[in-house]
C-alpha cells in the first residue's frame, strides 16, 4: 500500500512524545484513492554496537541503507543498542555508550527514539560488572541518559498515531532479568489506553516481545520433551497485557526485538512484529534464518499498516 507522504516529522515534533501520544483513522471504498500515509517508521533493534567484528561499521552501514532506501520519518531503536552493559565493567559500558553516541551523531540525520533492552542496563550481573549495586550509574538510568530518553517508559502523539514505549526488562531478584511490566508501569499503560480516543490507533514498542512465536526457537526449549520458554525470552505477563489490549481495540501494532529472529503474530486484532536484529547473530553472521536487517513500517490514518523486514549488505568480520 503506497501513498503520498506528509512532511517528515521534525526533531521538535518527536520530542513531544515525552508527554503526548500517536493516532489515525479512515476507511475508503475500493474505488477511492489510497489513504495518505501518516508516517514511515524504521524499526532497528538489537544493534549490539561494539568495536569488535566491525559492529560500529555495521550499524553505520545499516543507517546508511535505511535512510538512502526508505527515507523514514522516524527511527525507533528497539533496545540492546550496545553490546553490552549488563555484565561489563563501567569502563567498558562507557566506551560502548560513547561509540553509540558518536555513530548516531555521524550517521543518522532523522529523528529517533529508543526503548531499553536488557543489554543496555549496567551492572545487574554484579559479579561480571564488578559492582555492588550502590554505584550512581547502576541500573537503567545511565542508559536513559545516554539515549536521551524522557524516562524508562513514555508515550506521545505523532502524525495521528499514539506511540507507547515500554520498559520490558526487570530484575529477577538475582543477577538476571525477566520480561514483564512492573505494577506502576502497567497501571500507567492502562491509564494511557483509557485516555486515548477510541478512533486513535496505537503502536507499542518494547524490547522483549509481548507475544511472539519465534521464542520457541531461541535455544532448544523443547529438548526436555515439552515446550519450556523462559520468562526472559517473552513477557511473562503477556496474558494480562493481551486482556488489556482486548479492552482497547485501537491497539493495532506491537513492535519488539530481543530474539534476533523475524516473525509476525496476529492475535485478537493486534499484530505483534518481532523484527529480527541489526546485528543478526551478534555480528557473527546470520542467527538461524535471520540476516542483518530492520523493519520498515508505513502507518496509515485508518489504523492500517504495511510492514516489511529488509536486509542490508554486511559480511561478518573477524
Amino acid at each position: 500500500m503506497n501513498g503520498a507522504t506528509r512532511k517528515p516529522a521534525s526533531r521538535r515534533d518527536v520530542l513531544k512524545l515525552a508527554s503526548a501520544a500517536v493516532v489515525g483513522t479512515a476507511t475508503g471504498a475500493i474505488a477511492q484513492p489510497a489513504p495518505e500515509r501518516s508516517l514511515r517508521v524504521a524499526h532497528l533493534t538489537d544493534s549490539h554496537i561494539q568495536p569488535e567484528r566491525g559492529g560500529d561499521a555495521g550499524l553505520a552501514r545499516c543507517l546508511t541503507d535505511v535512510q538512502a532506501r526508505h527515507q523514514p520519518d522516524l527511527v525507533l531503536f528497539g533496545g540492546d543498542n550496545i553490546m553490552d552493559a549488563f555484565g561489563q565493567s563501567a569502563d567498558r559500558a562507557a566506551a560502548l555508550f560513547k561509540l553509540w553516541r558518536t555513530t548516531l551523531q555521524r550517521e543518522l540525520s532523522v529523528p529517533h527514539l529508543t526503548c531499553l533492552g536488557n543489554h543496555d542496563v549496567w551492572g545487574w550481573d554484579r559479579p561480571n560488572s564488578h559492582c555492588t549495586g550502590d554505584e550512581p550509574k547502576f541500573g537503567k538510568q545511565w542508559a536513559i541518559d545516554e539515549f536521551q530518553m524522557p524516562g524508562r517508559y513514555f508515550a506521545g502523539d505523532l502524525n495521528g498515531w499514539r506511540l507507547i514505549v515500554l520498559d520490558s526488562t526487570h530484575t529477577d531478584g538475582g543477577d538476571g532479568y525477566t520480561g514483564k511490566l512492573d505494577e506502576p508501569q502497567f497501571h500507567w499503560l492502562s491509564e494511557q489506553l483509557a485516555a486515548a480516543a477510541p478512533a486513535t490507533p496505537v503502536c507499542v514498542l518494547s524490547h522483549i516481545p509481548i507475544v511472539c512465536a519465534c521464542a520457541m526457537f531461541d535455544g532448544e526449549n523443547e529438548k526436555g520433551g515439552d515446550w519450556k520458554i523462559p520468562g526472559s525470552f517473552v513477557h511473562i505477563d503477556a496474558r494480562r497485557i493481551k486482556d488489556l489490549f482486548y479492552r482497547h481495540r485501537n491497539v493495532k501494532l506491537a513492535l519488539s526485538g530481543h530474539i534476533h529472529l523475524v516473525d509476525r503474530v496476529d492475535y485478537l486484532g493486534v499484530s505483534y512484529l518481532c523484527n529480527g536484529a541489526v546485528s543478526a547473530g551478534w555480528w557473527k553472521g546470520s542467527n538461524q534464518e535471520c540476516a542483518n536487517g530492520y523493519g520498515i513500517i508505513d502507518l496509515y490514518p485508518d489504523g492500517a499498516f504495511a510492514a516489511e523486514y529488509h536486509t542490508f549488505d554486511w559480511q561478518p568480520r573477524e
